[in-house]
């Protein structure tokens, strides 16, 4: 995760406090939730939950409330606390949190099964800045990835290092066909690549770049190629522009891109505690 300055913390929870994020595979994959280590905690004892969604202010879980978890919460006055756990990319240990929250419903699953219910918890108070970071940071990415989706980004070593890429050279394919490339320039909307063939047969044509990161994911961007610029002496290779297809943007890259952009606004260490190191 980013370094987050408390201004900046401060304003992703002032923009985006009530807006809910609900943790598909690909959230949970971006944000690095530890699926297996979320429960409820209530008066000493503890009960794993699966989390469905949260926000700022609010979170809705699907637990089992036939085991002694639902009068638990009932002589606890629906006061319980939400376990968080993610993945530190640059740390062994994980980082968890509690959030103090009450319940204000219970809805079953599924009518086939009437012991699992959604749970939806408000939050009894401002969450850890952890959360506010995580959440606003995933937010953030989707709502520049449409308003900043035109800046485009050189391909450097600098670049690269601070996008977590691991190369410029990449591999492009081209209706199925894998072809060498090497990536120029970036964006939310699209990659400028180097690209041997005739660069008029290639126009209107779907590809998909794959990039490797540091961390060992593949990114695969799904776009057509949408104009071209001509190599100076070079008829065999061409400047190939893949628009991208905005539905199928992976959540992590659109992370990393925004990373880079807002990188000047990131720059302070926060504690648990909310202080600055």
């Amino acid at each position: 995760m980013p370094l987050f300055t408390n201004q900046q913390i401060t304003n992703y929870y002032t923009l985006y406090k009530n807006i809910d994020v609900t943790f598909t595979k690909e959230v949970i994959s971006a944000t690095g939730l530890l699926s297996k280590q979320i429960y409820l905690k209530c008066l000493g004892d503890s009960w794993p939950c699966v989390l469905f969604s949260s926000s700022m202010t609010s979170a809705k879980v699907i637990a089992n409330i036939k085991s002694k978890l639902f009068e638990k919460i009932r002589n606890a006055n629906n006061l319980v606390s939400l376990r968080f756990c993610f993945t530190q990319s640059d740390k062994t240990d994980p980082l968890t949190f509690f959030v103090a929250a009450k319940v204000t419903g219970y809805n079953p699953y599924n009518q086939a099964n009437q012991e699992l219910n959604f749970i939806s918890l408000n939050y009894t108070q401002r969450p850890p800045d952890d959360l506010i970071a995580i959440l606003g940071n995933l937010l953030e990415a989707n709502i520049n990835s449409k308003k900043r989706k035109e800046e485009r980004i050189p391909i450097t070593g600098e670049t690269l290092r601070r996008l977590g890429f691991k190369s410029k050279d990449s591999v492009i394919f081209i209706q199925g066909l894998p072809r060498k490339a090497i990536i120029r320039d970036i964006s939310f909307s699209g990659a400028k690549c180097i690209v041997p063939g005739v660069a008029k047969f290639l126009l209107g044509k779907e590809g998909l770049l794959k990039i490797e990161t540091e961390d060992n994911l593949v990114l695969n961007l799904y776009g057509t190629f949408a104009r071209f610029e001509a190599v100076v002496g070079r008829q065999d290779i061409a400047a190939l522009v893949l628009l991208f297809d905005e539905k199928r943007l992976p959540l992590e890259y659109k992370i990393r891109i925004n990373d880079y952009l807002t990188s000047g606004k990131k720059s302070i260490t926060l504690e648990q505690d909310g202080k600055e190191s």
